[in-house]
């Protein structure tokens, strides 16, 4: 049931499926009348959605009102985990960690160059929030984004391909592990520096808004998910973008993987704590931008889902954003080329512990969701889809010298039209430098 408390819940804990604990949620007003409306229009539209690999996740109910002087009782977002739902966040969450230990080879090979940033250990947060979101949906990603792509159903044969520099890859080799990108599935990319897409998310979400509010579109239900780490809530645009979600109302929901560690600085020694803590918590930099603020275990799928959905249904209704800080651990140094010497052996013994892929794997076979065959057939189709993306990667054309200089200018490569229409670059002997240029 949602609060109008701004009490927090105390750090690794999360309120069960059945509801036995106080979530931390501030008050931020009802649906308006058009919103219920829409809301009527979604749960009668609700189904399964076509997917390349499988079907997403979608919301069918509607999540509890906000508290406000008088609180009421509502229908809650169903958080069942079906077999078809078990089977699609196990299958979503092996497939992160199989297609990141794969990179860790590829990389060590000589397949992929520059920096790469793995996600293992950290798949219950991508699986748990993206999961829940439909194909029109947006996400907005970092540099550890590979996972975060993969989530959003971007074929792991172009994100791997994108890894290897190759012309099939999402960007065509030009955007390499730090800027994926995919339009057509609403992924609106991987930034190399830290709170740079946020503002982006923010902008998707605000043109989601703009046409259902302005434009009357009660269609343009969009909701928009923006993940990022620690590090970040430390930076301006971190701030900017709580205040105009807020004051807009935005269906945005900031999604923070504190994963205790912001490349070599320990979150303890750079964040501040709020008044009467002791830990530097995040999720309470949401309730005085007038938006709520959750914690979660983010090594928990089922209560990272738990928390997404409330979080997306309240977005769609027109509620406004949501905090949701996901506590996490990556299982293995800043990027490949760090030696991972700052973190001590009994930390990473404990998080590796609470390791969310046999914690998931575990819960599914005791509560007869999947059988051991059925995890088994998961493993082995997952296994076969890694492989088949890196052969594909590596049988694929390296990128054209012709593709140097496109999507630089707009013409598209800034040397302008010939008096026959064609691009001058198109022009025979132009790369040698002896087409006739006027």
């Amino acid at each position: 049931m949602v609060s109008g408390s701004l009490q927090g819940v105390p750090l690794g804990t999360c309120p069960s499926v059945r509801r036995t604990q106080t979530r931390r949620f501030a008050s931020v007003g009802s649906p308006t009348s058009r919103r219920d409306l829409l809301n009527q229009k979604r749960q009668k539209a609700c189904g399964s959605s076509p997917s390349n690999r499988r079907a997403p996740v979608k919301v069918c109910a509607v999540a509890t009102k906000p508290a406000g002087k008088t609180a009421t009782t509502t229908p809650e977002v169903d958080t069942r985990i079906t077999p078809e739902i078990g089977r699609d966040l196990y299958y979503d969450m092996f497939l992160g960690r199989e297609f990141e230990e794969m990179c860790a080879q590829m990389y060590y090979r000589g397949k992929m160059f520059g920096f790469v940033h793995l996600y293992s250990g950290q798949e219950a947060v991508s699986t748990g929030v993206i999961r829940c979101l439909g194909p029109d949906d947006y996400v907005c990603s970092t540099y550890r984004d590979h996972v975060h792509a993969l989530s959003k159903d971007v074929p792991p044969r172009n994100v791997m391909a994108e890894l290897f520099g190759k012309q099939t890859g999402i960007c065509r080799g030009q955007g390499g592990s730090m800027h994926m990108f995919s339009s057509k599935h609403n992924f609106l990319g991987g930034f190399a520096f830290i709170g740079e897409g946020i503002p982006i998310g923010l902008g998707a979400a605000f043109q989601s808004m703009y046409k259902r509010d302005v434009l009357g579109d009660e269609t343009a239900d969009h909701v928009t998910c923006s993940f990022f780490g620690d590090g970040t809530c430390n930076v301006g645009q971190f701030y900017e973008c709580l205040n105009m979600a807020t004051k807009y109302k935005l269906p945005h929901i900031f999604v923070v993987e504190n994963n205790k560690w912001a490349i070599g600085m320990q979150h303890n020694r750079a964040t501040s704590e709020s008044m009467g803590d002791e830990v530097p918590y995040i999720y309470k930099k949401g309730p005085p931008f007038g938006m709520p603020g959750v914690h979660v275990d983010g090594m928990d799928v089922i209560k990272v889902r738990e928390v997404a959905l409330e979080a997306v249904a309240r977005a769609r209704r027109g509620d406004g954003p949501t905090l949701i800080e996901c506590d996490t651990y990556r299982f293995r140094g800043h990027s490949l080329a760090d030696p991972d010497e700052l973190r001590s052996k009994e930390e990473k013994e404990y998080y590796q512990a609470k390791d969310p892929l046999p914690k998931f794997r575990e819960f599914l076979l005791e509560s007869g969701i999947l059988s051991e065959d059925d995890i088994l057939g998961i493993e082995k189709d997952v296994t076969a889809v890694v492989e088949d993306a890196v052969q594909f990667s590596d049988e694929s054309p390296r990128p054209t010298k012709g593709q140097l200089l496109e999507n630089v200018f707009a013409d598209p490569k800034g040397f302008g039209i010939a008096p026959n229409g064609q691009y001058r670059y198109e022009l025979p002997g132009f790369t040698a430098g002896t087409a006739e240029v006027s």
